[in-house]
């Protein structure tokens, strides 16, 4: 969907060159990754990625930055499953801990989040290879603006 715009510079400023198809949605970045939506309600979401060739490390692995992308994603889509669209929010902080090495097929990450007071939102995500092996968990604090 968004491929004739990945190489256009983003200006502070100026409108985007996109705009997401719904409050639950891929980015360019994520569309970019492969990711897939597969469920996000309920303060808990899904999301798969395939393991291509452009998400690998050096040694044929998947890379550490891809599986944190998918996690921090994963976390974003549930906690816009619990929250008005259009709010503004952020990743204020993450960690996250490899089990084991995604070798191939396709990964998933399921998320939960949890409501620590009126503007922040732990989340947590774990990341499973297509035998489901685990391989990370995902830890993550986010912030709500305020007014929304």
């Amino acid at each position: 969907m968004y491929e004739d715009i990945y190489e256009e510079k983003i200006i502070r400023g100026e409108p985007l060159p996109f705009q997401l198809p719904g409050w639950i949605a891929c980015a360019p970045f994520e569309e970019y990754l492969g990711m897939k939506i597969e469920e996000a309600r309920e303060g808990k979401a899904l999301l798969s990625m395939p393991f291509q060739a452009k998400l690998a490390q050096g040694k044929g692995l998947m890379h550490g930055g891809a599986i944190t992308a998918l996690a921090d994603t994963a976390v974003a889509m549930a906690i816009k499953s619990l929250l008005p669209e259009g709010t503004h929010f952020v990743t204020m902080s993450l960690a996250l801990k490899f089990h084991a090495p995604v070798t191939g097929g396709t990964v998933r990450a399921v998320a939960t989040t949890s409501m620590k007071d009126e503007r922040t939102i732990e989340g947590v995500a774990e990341v499973f290879d297509e035998n489901d092996v685990k391989a990370a968990t995902f830890t993550s604090l986010f912030r709500v603006k305020r007014g929304g």
